[in-house]
């Protein structure tokens, strides 16, 4: 059995009160990622993450949605929105709303778990946003851009155009690539990124060297990094020159 033919199911039996999994050998959704690993979640739609919520597709709830939520809330999975039944288990009061909605990433075959807060009446509404980030991108895949997009929010650009997630790992307890490491893994990160001339694109530790170079390390710290932007690698050179 090849690689890209593994996925896991969930099958949750309401009247039991517990779900089971299932090993299929036929996937429904392309390819079953390799490194489920750092977890992100956010709520605020920059025009990055409308980007990456425009490629999503909704799906049936598997075993990798399960793994993104606490595990009595896995049946919440399988109840639906407000919007589509008023009288969902997630509904509340026939207009509020705490649903869970399941798709995937179709480039990464990554699960995402989109959890609704709607109160009655509809006066606050928000959606949180749950994934993990690739350990690396694909093999055929060309760096072209870092992008910081928020607090705790990195992406990367291929040349072909593709979003991803920075690759991350768990780590200490942290994300590599910053994921809340701080401003000493950013560094690193893009310090392999330029020293590699952005064929290292992986979550970890360096091939080359642990440590940044002290102009990196700055610009990292500095209200400079804070700001939106899109960053190629010689914009990366040129920041490390100073």
């Amino acid at each position: 059995m090849s690689y890209k033919q593994r996925d896991l199911k969930v099958t949750y039996e309401p009247h039991k009160g517990w779900a089971h999994f299932v090993l299929y050998t036929e996937p429904e959704h392309g390819i079953a990622a390799g490194g489920l690993n750092a977890t992100a979640s956010f709520e605020r739609q920059t025009p990055y993450v409308r980007e990456w919520l425009g490629r999503l597709q909704r799906c049936e709830p598997n075993a990798l949605h399960a793994t993104l939520v606490e595990n009595r809330k896995i049946p919440d999975l399988f109840h639906p929105c407000v919007y589509d039944d008023k009288d969902s288990p997630s509904a509340v009061g026939g207009s509020g709303c705490v649903c869970y909605q399941t798709s995937y990433d179709p480039e990464f075959g990554l699960p995402v778990v989109e959890h609704h807060y709607r109160t009655v009446g509809g006066n606050i509404e928000n959606w949180t946003y749950f994934t993990y980030a690739p350990l690396d991108l694909r093999p055929d895949d060309t760096f072209a851009s870092l992008i910081i997009d928020q607090r705790h929010l990195f992406w990367v650009r291929t040349a072909d155009g593709v979003l991803s997630l920075l690759p991350e790992e768990n780590g200490r307890g942290y994300g590599v690539g910053y994921g809340g490491g701080g401003p000493a893994e950013l560094a690193q990160y893009i310090q392999k990124l330029i020293d590699s001339n952005g064929q290292d694109t992986a979550a970890g530790a360096s091939r080359y060297d642990d440590s940044a170079d002290p102009q990196i390390h700055a610009w990292v710290s500095s209200e400079a990094a804070t700001g939106s932007q899109e960053l190629t690698l010689d914009d990366l050179k040129r920041i490390q020159r100073g």
